[in-house]
């Protein structure tokens, strides 16, 4: 699966977050000062020839949605962190957010908690 750009997600987490909108919609979600029409109108084009969205025509205009789901592309992203900054060690990742984000015991709960709920 391909990288996205941050102009790339910045898009597709409207998309996954309306499930099918045009280009007009979609701009109406970003907030000011909002992105020219051509601007986002060509990014979705990007991201469809990418694979991550497809579209129906619906009078004049197009109406898309995802084809990759926020999960996928999410579990990919994490995996690629970790093997890129982590030597592939989840617990390097863990240990990192811990030591440089000042977690407190009850987040080392609460992802204890999932992954014995995983485990199950």
């Amino acid at each position: 699966m391909k990288q996205l750009t941050k102009a790339e997600e910045d898009i597709m987490q409207i998309l996954w977050h309306l499930q099918k909108a045009n280009v007009k919609a979609i701009i109406a979600e970003f907030p000011e000062p909002k992105p020219a029409y051509n601007t986002v109108s060509t990014i979705v084009r990007i991201l469809e020839n990418k694979g991550f969205v497809d579209y129906k025509k619906q009078g004049k205009g197009h109406v898309y949605f995802p084809l990759i789901a926020k999960q996928d592309y999410s579990n990919q992203s994490i995996n690629k962190l970790v093997n890129n900054y982590f030597q592939g060690s989840f617990k390097s990742m863990v240990s990192f957010f811990v030591k440089k984000n000042d977690m407190d015991i009850e987040d080392l709960e609460a992802v204890l908690k999932e992954i014995n709920n995983k485990n199950k």
